[in-house]
């Protein structure tokens, strides 16, 4: 049975996952979720109760949560492209800064996303000032950190940077990275430019309508 994952273009997190199996050309089902097809909805719903997307399918096994389906991919499914290195002590800078990805930069930039989605009597401006903050404290620290690198953690593409790029892309929408954080800055560039995420990019390009702050003319 072929691997199934429930995922959508736009979505972050989604691309995350898209990124690694296009990196290593491994064959899979997209099951699109979208409100016109109830019936995969349904199917999702029942596999993930908490209904966060993405979601593999592998066989009889159910993967959720992006990084942990990316570390299944490795496990049961590797391909020519190694994103995490095999000894445990070597993946742990490349599972640190996934992190560093997905709580610092994903989940501040999502949280002034879904406050703009929320009637306005009910914005949080303290929060989303908050979040804007981290953000320009996280694009800081990880400008020192990319220094001398071509990718997250060194010369080699990894899940860090699966992580990098959906994060960075719609962070750099909802708050600028700033002229003076310019390794951050030449780092989104090139993940934009690396063939998995600018197909990742185009296949997410028809629906830019859908985000709450307005896509703007760029990327």
């Amino acid at each position: 049975m072929s691997l199934q994952l429930y995922a959508h273009p736009f979505s972050s997190y989604s691309q995350k996952v898209l990124i690694a199996l296009d990196e290593n050309e491994t064959p899979f089902t997209l099951r699109l979720l979208s409100s016109e097809d109830a019936k995969t909805g349904a199917e999702f719903a029942a596999l993930w109760p908490l209904k966060r997307f993405p979601v593999l399918v592998d066989g009889a096994e159910t993967v959720v949560e992006s990084s942990i389906i990316i570390e299944h991919l490795e496990l049961h499914h590797p391909g020519p492209r190694p994103l995490l290195p095999r000894q445990p002590k070597q993946a742990l800078p490349v599972r640190a800064m996934d992190r560093f990805f997905d709580n610092y930069i994903m989940s501040p930039m999502m949280r002034i996303v879904f406050d703009r989605i929320r009637p306005a009597e009910d914005r949080d401006a303290l929060g989303v000032a908050e979040a804007r903050a981290l953000l320009d404290t996280a694009y800081q620290w990880l400008d020192g950190q990319l220094a001398g690198r071509d990718w997250a953690c060194g010369g080699d593409f990894s899940m860090a940077d699966c992580a990098a790029a959906p994060s960075l892309f719609y962070a750099d929408w909802v708050h600028e990275i700033d002229a003076a954080f310019p390794h951050t800055r030449a780092y989104r560039a090139r993940l934009l430019a690396r063939p998995s995420v600018a197909r990742a990019v185009e296949a997410a390009r028809p629906y830019r309508h859908l985000f709450p702050l307005g896509a703007p003319e760029r990327d």
